[in-house]
């Protein structure tokens, strides 16, 4: 389930695209004053490994070609909004680095910062230390990203809820920008209503509300703006390209026409149902798309607000017409899950296997496979649909990496375990996963409202949780072998091991850590001190993984954002003799601990 990137400077640069505005762009840590050196960016690049991903589309048709340019087109747009969304400097800084290429002559250094720049889709790097630092002269980032005012704290928003509660709503929807009230930030917005007259129809009484607030002119308050308008200039073009991209292809997949033309409307009036719904039931031929802002994972202050992202995608028809036969039965699967309010859910749920074309945005880098809609209302109306990426999945290149670093870290006996069909079918079932357990609290609050940023962390442990649990069951159906299921067992393990200690604005990798500590507490795990390797107790796993996986659904239901921290504090030790040792050991093997994507369809 994955806030992210805009200022005064972008604005006199940019004029098409206004952002967050503030005079507090002030945190604790300095920015640096210059470029970081080849010395300090070598050796992050020798550790970046290079992924091209360049799928057969030999039989798209030429109206789907003509889609796929269209398409292309929409997610550079997505892209740059996507760095605006984490980082007010960034389309700035891009810039500047392009600038200093060209008058460098394409020096070592300038190619270091732009591949930086690339990797980690703005001015912020992730050091081998697994630190954030700027590569250039920015800011360094903040919790709230850039879709809060610049450096604001989750108690400074808090305490303006509490005493304007009619503004939650909006201040804490997915798809709000939230701006400080000063006079030229509000001037702005309603300068975007004024020239764009289909965005003030579509979000009737923003005008007025945004007027009353100029007038009020209470610059210590905070309010809240659709991305439609946040975004107009770049999502009005989106708006266009995306009907363009529908003409090309409605001979050839009218389905397909269909939901470009209801996401196209989605944008600008900021509610994705119709899109979403066409989404999940439309029967689309060659083609399938991520559009839109779906995740929320960098959104460190709230873990509410959605990033932008585009992921083009290719059908592997014959691999996707059998997956979906095979994927029958998930009430009951459902039902065999350790807790106690389960629910009726949708048993159709559309599944495919693809071919990435391009990713841009929150969807890019080695993203496996997605399941959306996030919201728990669209889910339990239309349902959700699961897109399975098979060329990054089942790259070898990428599996070779893998391979070496589970050898690394586990004892002899467990190193053929591991598969690329076992990480397939687990990752599968994770999204799966995603689908099935506890989907609101027991107030009927929605997960990402009541545990905040907790919600995606427990979220995905949940979902890790299920491919694993269920795992038994899909065994005695006959559709694992018993091989096949300890195949995936290691792959549950191998999905936990850390190569350095996470940070607590990790989800992915705070959950996992949280099952690593949970396996050794419970004996599914055990480290011999003499060869510094983990050896595993497959007889334990399935009953653990239910106790843990009971815990987890059970935190979910209760809502109780504190007794979540507690939860997670808990199982979030670090013991460098154990598990530094076994991240140094992986470490110490790794070739690359990065890897960049490239496209064909975008001539890279």
């Amino acid at each position: 389930m994955k806030s992210f990137l805009i200022f005064s400077l972008i604005l006199a640069l940019f004029p098409i695209s206004f952002a967050q505005t503030s005079s507090r762009m002030t945190t604790k840590a300095k920015s640096p004053n210059q470029n970081w050196p080849v010395e300090k960016s070598q050796p992050i690049i020798d550790k970046v490994g290079m992924v091209r991903l360049s799928p057969d589309i030999s039989h798209l048709t030429e109206g789907e070609r003509k889609a796929v340019a269209k398409l292309l087109e929409v997610g550079a747009i997505f892209q740059d909004i996507y760095e605006m969304q984490r980082h007010p400097q960034a389309l700035d800084s891009r810039k500047k680095l392009e600038q200093l290429d060209k008058r460098s002559g394409s020096s070592a250094a300038t190619r270091n910062l732009l591949t930086l720049y690339r990797l980690f889709q703005g001015p912020i790097a992730t050091t081998l230390e697994n630190k954030r630092e700027p590569f250039v002269a920015v800011e360094p980032t903040v919790p709230g990203k850039n879709m809060y005012p610049w450096g604001v704290t989750k108690e400074e928003i808090d305490a303006f809820l509490a005493t304007h509660p009619e503004k939650r709503d909006s201040i804490l929807d997915p798809r709000t920008i939230v701006r400080r009230t000063t006079a030229a930030n509000l001037q702005r917005d309603l300068a975007k209503l004024a020239q764009y007259t289909v965005l003030d129809t579509l979000h009737p009484g923003l005008k007025k509300e945004l007027q009353t607030q100029l007038a009020a002119r209470n610059a210590k308050g905070f309010y809240a703006v659709p991305y439609a308008v946040a975004y107009a200039d770049e999502l009005i073009r989106a708006h266009a390209l995306l009907n363009e991209a529908a003409d090309a292809v409605q001979k050839d997949d009218g389905e397909f026409a269909r939901f470009l033309r209801n996401r196209s409307r989605d944008l600008l009036s900021n509610d994705y149902e119709s899109g979403d719904a066409a989404w999940v039931t439309g029967q689309f031929k060659n083609l399938n798309a991520q559009i839109g802002s779906y995740e929320v994972y960098d959104d460190e202050l709230f873990g509410v607000k959605s990033m932008f992202g585009l992921s083009l995608l290719s059908t592997r028809r014959q691999e996707t017409d059998a997956l979906r036969k095979a994927m029958k039965g998930l009430q009951e699967l459902e039902n065999s899950l350790p807790y106690k309010q389960h629910k009726k859910i949708k048993e159709d749920i559309p599944v495919g296997v693809y071919d990435v074309i391009a990713d841009f945005g929150d969807t890019r880098g080695g993203n496996t496979a997605t399941i959306l809609p996030n919201e728990s209302y669209l889910a339990r109306r239309y349902g959700r649909t699961i897109m399975l990426r098979a060329n990054i999945m089942r790259n070898p290149d990428l599996f070779e990496g893998t391979s070496r670093a589970w050898d690394a870290a586990v004892g002899a006996a467990h190193t053929k375990e591991l598969t690329s069909d076992a990480n397939f079918y687990r990752t599968l079932w994770h999204e799966v996963g995603h689908y099935l357990g506890v989907d609101r609290t027991k107030d009927g609050q929605d997960l990402d409202a009541a545990l905040q940023d907790s919600a995606s962390l427990l979220e995905e442990m949940k979902a890790d949780l299920v491919s694993l649990f269920v795992a038994e069951a899909l065994n005695k159906q006959g559709y694992y072998t018993d091989q096949q299921l300890r195949n995936v067992y290691a792959s549950g393990i191998n999905r936990v091991l850390q190569n350095n200690k996470p940070r607590r604005d990790q989800p992915y990798n705070t959950m996992q850590l949280m099952q690593w500590n949970y396996y050794l507490e419970n004996g599914v795990l055990s480290f011999d001190a003499r060869t510094q390797k983990l050896n595993i107790k497959y007889d334990k796993y399935h009953s653990v993984v239910g106790k843990l996986l009971e815990k987890v659904l059970e935190t979910q239901y209760q809502g109780d954002k504190a007794a979540a921290e507690r939860f997670i504090e808990q199982y979030t030790k670090w013991d460098d003799n154990l598990h530094g040792a076994i991240a140094k050991s992986i470490r110490d093997q790794q070739r690359y601990r990065f890897r960049l994507f490239k496209y064909a369809a975008l001539n890279e």
